[in-house]
């Protein structure tokens, strides 16, 4: 008889989860303003992929 292999669970990668939109959204500068819209501005950096976003507030 053939050997037996053990089957671990797969582990998901880190950048594999932002792919499928699963982002750990990091506040980088709090109240930054922004002159072209003229509000101020929270910046967000994911932490795995260190993709970035800006929403007013």
């Amino acid at each position: 008889m053939g050997n037996v292999l053990a089957f671990k669970k797969p582990v998901a990668a880190a950048k594999g989860m932002c792919r499928h939109g699963f982002h750990r959204w990091q506040i980088v500068q709090e109240k930054q303003f922004d002159v072209q819209q003229g509000k101020l501005v929270t910046v967000w950096r994911c932490e795995r992929c260190q993709e970035q976003k800006v929403t007013a507030t």
